[in-house]
Order: structure tokens, then C-alpha cells, then sequence
């Protein structure tokens, strides 16, 4: 795609040392424009994806686009590949009741970057604080059942969710434990300071701890 004289400048701008901040405040100068999001994600560069996914109207991600970002995401490294689909979550996916919907949908789609996203936003129901839908036993039965046969970067989301799940509701707790002892997910892991191990023991003792649970 041949990029506008708006799309060059910006680009321009966003340099290695860009932060996620210095996205959100460009973002916020440029408000909304779905034309000029698909021409930074054009570029196939990381940093102006990020960007470009800020500029995104929600309104137009339908199935069919969200498949073709997913598919221009697998250009990217393992961990810029989900950076880039976290971030298209928590900034779009999960401010409209279509796009919830579609990540309502993805547990056993073929994508594993959908997967992840459906584990990861049950998860932050559950982290965010809002009243999660009565799925519980369902979502854990699955992880039990699936966790170990599922991709990485699956395998994450799918753990983060049975850590939430185990901070917040006593009931399961136990369960969620006997997740972390039996794959061993995460043990060991190596963490910086002030961030909560994965390992689903430690994680569920730390946060429940954090919070009086």
C-alpha cells in the first residue's frame, strides 16, 4: 500500500525507543481513523501495528478482517505475534459487544493466537474485577483436560485464567493448584522483582494473599 504523506510522518515519528505511552498519546491527538490504521499496519513493522490497532474502528472488525490481521501477525516473532493480539484485545476487541461475542467464540478455533485470546479474556474478567459469566466449572474442566496438549502461547493464557479463577473463587482453588503440580507450567520461572510467578501455586498463594482471599 502506498502510504499517505500523514502515514510517512507518523511513521517517522515511532522509533525503537517509542514506549507504549508515546503510542497512547499519539493515538489520542489523532483520535479514530480506520483509514490511516490500516495504512501504519501496511508497513508490517511492530511499533506502527501497535499504533495502528489504537486507530482501529472497532465497528469494522468483523470476522474476516480479524482473521486477515491474525494472519499478517504471523509475520512477526512469537512474542511480537501475541503482543500484537493482546494488545488488539485489550484496546478493541473487548469494547464492543460484537467483537466480545467473536472472542466468545474462538476456544476451539484453528488460530491458536484466537485461542489464546479467548482464555486471556476470561481471564480478565475474572483480574479486572468484573463478575465473570458462569462458565468456571466449564473453563476448568478444559484447562484440565487440554492445557497440556495446547501451544505455548495457549498454554499461557489458558494458566493465567486457572490463576484467576483460583484467587477469586475458593471453591476451585484446590483445582487450580493441582494444575500447576501436575504440568509443572512455569516452575522454577525466573520472575523480575515485584511481578507474581506463572507457576499456578505461587501465583494463587501471592495474589490471594494480596487481596485477603
Amino acid at each position: 500500500m502506498q502510504l499517505s504523506s500523514k502515514a510517512k510522518k507518523i511513521v517517522n515519528q515511532i522509533t525503537s525507543n517509542v514506549k507504549l505511552g508515546d503510542l497512547r498519546k499519539i493515538a489520542k491527538d489523532i483520535k479514530k481513523d480506520h483509514e490511516l490504521a490500516l495504512e501504519l499496519w501496511s508497513t508490517r513493522k511492530f511499533l506502527p501495528r501497535q499504533l495502528a490497532i489504537l486507530l482501529m474502528d472497532n465497528k469494522l472488525l468483523s470476522q474476516d478482517v480479524i482473521d486477515k490481521l491474525d494472519k499478517d501477525m504471523q509475520d512477526h516473532p512469537l512474542d511480537e505475534r501475541n503482543q500484537l493480539m493482546d494488545w488488539l484485545m485489550a484496546n478493541q476487541l473487548s469494547k464492543d459487544r460484537k467483537t466480545i461475542s467473536l472472542m466468545e467464540s474462538w476456544e476451539n478455533s484453528p488460530s491458536s493466537l484466537q485461542r489464546r485470546i479467548f482464555w486471556y479474556y476470561q481471564a480478565r474478567l475474572r483480574w479486572l474485577g468484573q463478575t465473570p459469566p458462569p462458565n468456571t466449572e466449564q473453563l476448568l474442566s478444559a484447562i484440565e483436560r487440554q492445557i497440556e496438549k495446547e501451544k505455548p502461547e495457549v498454554q499461557w493464557a489458558m494458566n493465567f485464567t486457572a490463576g484467576w479463577i483460583g484467587v477469586f473463587d475458593k471453591k476451585y482453588r484446590a483445582r487450580c493448584i493441582e494444575v500447576g503440580n501436575k504440568t509443572g507450567l512455569y516452575k522454577g520461572e525466573m520472575v523480575s522483582k515485584g511481578c507474581t510467578p506463572n507457576y499456578l501455586p505461587d501465583f494463587i498463594a501471592i495474589e490471594s494473599k494480596k487481596r485477603n482471599l
